[in-house]
C-alpha cells in the first residue's frame, strides 16, 4: 500500500499529533530497477549494432538508438518527478492538518475541527472512481488522488476509525 500510518512527529511549537498518516504515489520501478532496466536494454540494444561493426549503416542506425534511450531517459526521470508528490494527514484532538506537497511547488493546506470533519465517498461523479474526500471548515478536499480505487475503499474506513477515535 502506498500509504502508512506512522508514530506521529512532532512539529515545533505544537504538541504532538495522535496518529499520523503518510500518502504516496505507488512506484513500479524504483530507481535500482531504473538502472538495471537501462543497463540491460542497451546491452540488448548493442547485440543487432554488433554486427554492423565495420559498416556505414552502423552510423545511420546509431542516431537513432541514442535518440531512442534519451527520450526513454527523459520519459522516467519525469514520471519519477510526478512520484515526488506526497500527502501528510495529522491529526490531535482539536485540529486535522492535511498537507499536500508537489514538486516545485509551495506545500498546500487544508485545517479543520475533527469534530466537524466527514470523510465521503464518491462512487461516481468524481474525476475518478471512488473519488475519497474530506469535508469540514466550509471546505472539501480531496485525499489520496494517486491511490488506486481499492486502496481508496480501504483507506476511507481507516480514516473514519481515526476521527472518531479523536471525537
Amino acid at each position: 500500500m502506498p500509504y502508512q500510518w506512522t508514530d506521529p512527529t512532532p512539529t515545533e511549537g505544537t504538541p504532538r499529533p495522535v496518529a499520523q498518516l503518510r500518502l504516496w504515489p505507488h512506484r513500479s520501478l524504483p530507481r535500482r530497477g531504473f538502472a538495471a532496466f537501462f543497463g540491460v536494454s542497451g546491452a540488448l540494444a548493442a547485440l543487432p549494432l554488433l554486427t554492423m561493426l565495420g559498416s556505414p549503416v552502423l552510423w545511420g542506425l546509431l542516431p537513432f538508438v541514442l535518440l531512442t534511450f534519451t527520450a526513454l531517459w527523459f520519459a522516467l526521470q519525469l514520471t519519477y518527478r510526478s512520484g515526488e508528490v506526497r500527502e501528510e494527514l495529522r491529526l490531535w484532538p482539536d485540529r486535522i492538518l492535511l498537507t499536500r506537497h508537489d514538486p516545485r511547488r509551495p506545500p498546500r493546506r487544508w485545517e479543520a475541527n475533527p469534530h466537524w470533519v466527514r470523510a465521503a465517498l464518491h462512487e461516481t461523479g468524481g474525476p475518478v472512481p471512488n473519488y475519497l474526500t474530506l469535508s469540514g471548515s466550509g471546505r472539501t478536499v480531496e485525499i489520496g488522488a494517486f491511490l488506486s480505487e481499492d486502496e481508496r475503499l480501504i483507506l476511507k474506513p481507516e480514516l473514519e476509525n481515526a476521527l472518531r477515535r479523536l471525537r
